[in-house]
């Protein structure tokens, strides 16, 4: 059991016996949901930028960052409208990877992502250094679509979707929290699952 803000949260399993976050439903399906249309991106100008709180910016066109070493994890996908796509199989590039290239300096305790389209989202340092995350040019044994995100999605499986920023080009380490697109709208600064922290719950 979990508890959030002074109550307790159960965690219900779906017919399979799999952990499901509160607030959920289970679904095989993979839905499209993006604010804006589908950009289109040219391979061969296409650019990955890490930079902010680093020891030096570095900068990969798409044959060097697919390129870098690639792993293969199985994790689960949570939509902040409430449905979860319990099977995913992802392929891509270790966000501890990318920080091997760039060490991030010790101020940086946040990472604002920043994607084709001009939409960012805000993940704190320590989110994205666990194991399950990456840079996903893969997914379930197929190139990423466009519409999911493809060629390039970072994958936060501990958080809710929008935290899985779509079309992503780049990241910057900071110190400070900050707001990202759907943030500056009234979600949540953390979104996890667990906790449904969907919207920022106002005081009375």
């Amino acid at each position: 059991m979990l508890k959030k803000l002074g109550k307790i949260t159960r965690v219900k399993q779906d017919n399979q016996g799999r952990n499901v976050p509160p607030g959920q439903y289970v679904t095989t399906k993979f839905p499209i949901l993006t604010f804006g249309p589908t950009p289109k991106i040219d391979l061969t100008t296409w650019r990955f930028k890490v930079f902010g709180l680093v020891e030096q910016d570095v900068v990969l066109d798409w044959r060097q960052f697919t390129g870098l070493p690639r792993v293969t994890i199985d994790a689960e996908f949570h939509c902040v409208t409430q449905w979860s796509r319990l099977e995913n199989t992802w392929e891509g590039v270790a966000f501890s990877e990318l920080m091997e290239l760039a060490p991030p300096r010790p101020k940086a305790s946040f990472v604002m992502a920043h994607c084709y389209g001009g939409y960012t989202t805000n993940i704190a340092l320590d989110v994205l250094q666990d194991d399950d995350v990456l840079f996903a040019y893969r997914h379930d044994g197929k190139p990423l679509e466009p519409d999911h995100g493809g060629p390039l999605r970072l994958v936060v499986p501990k958080r809710y979707g929008w935290k899985s920023a779509k079309w992503v080009n780049g990241i910057e380490l900071i110190a400070e929290d900050a707001s990202g697109f759907w943030e500056l709208r009234g979600y949540h600064m953390e979104g996890d699952p667990l906790k449904e922290q969907r919207f920022w719950e106002r005081p009375i």
